[in-house]
């Protein structure tokens, strides 16, 4: 497991870094001014965000069952949601037309 973080000063906070040892996640950061490797990230974030969260009513519904909707949800964006980016396919029919997977 890797997470990554934009030089955020939490990523250098020896907390966070023994958090992260105990729990064997490597620490990736990406360089000051290099926002391309993040980019993605976030914008897939903005979308879902957008998508799946916003405008919706979740008094009630516990971390568990966030879990599983955003499970859910990243479930049908993989495998179901078409982005005309990718040639009006999902990102897993785009991965197998390249043969990255199977």
């Amino acid at each position: 497991l890797v997470i990554h973080s934009d030089c955020g000063c939490h990523y250098r906070w020896p907390e966070w870094i023994g958090i992260c040892e105990e729990a064997g996640i490597a620490r990736s950061m990406s360089r000051k001014g290099c926002s391309p490797d993040n980019s993605r990230m976030e914008g897939f974030f903005g979308t879902m965000k957008t998508e799946m969260f916003h405008g919706r009513d979740w008094a009630g519904v516990t971390l568990d069952e966030l879990g599983k909707r955003i499970d859910a949800y990243i479930e049908r964006h993989n495998t179901t949601r078409i982005k005309r980016s990718l040639g009006s396919m999902s990102p897993l029919q785009y991965r197998r037309s390249l043969g990255l997977a199977a």
